[in-house]
């Protein structure tokens, strides 16, 4: 099984928030955005800021992205009619 790092990345600046060894990038994903919605209640001063969690392979390279401020619902054109 692959390790993954997260980070918080505050202004483009990495903050190293630890790694783990998970299944696949879906679990890995699924950990970034349960961080980055801890992350939005622990720290509101974070909120509305350039603040990202990221996940990271063994070789840095970035493999997912995700908001501390999600995208609102309203701003993202569902494509159910």
């Amino acid at each position: 099984m692959p390790f993954y790092y997260f980070d918080l990345l505050v202004d483009g600046q990495p903050n190293n928030q630890g790694g783990m060894i998970l299944e696949d990038l879906s679990v890995a994903s699924d950990r970034a955005d349960a961080l980055a919605s801890e992350l939005r209640i622990l720290k509101p001063e974070l909120r509305s800021t350039n603040c990202f969690v990221r996940v990271v392979d063994e070789n840095n390279n970035e493999i997912y992205r995700t908001p501390l401020e999600p995208i609102p619902r309203w701003s993202v054109r569902s494509s159910q009619k």
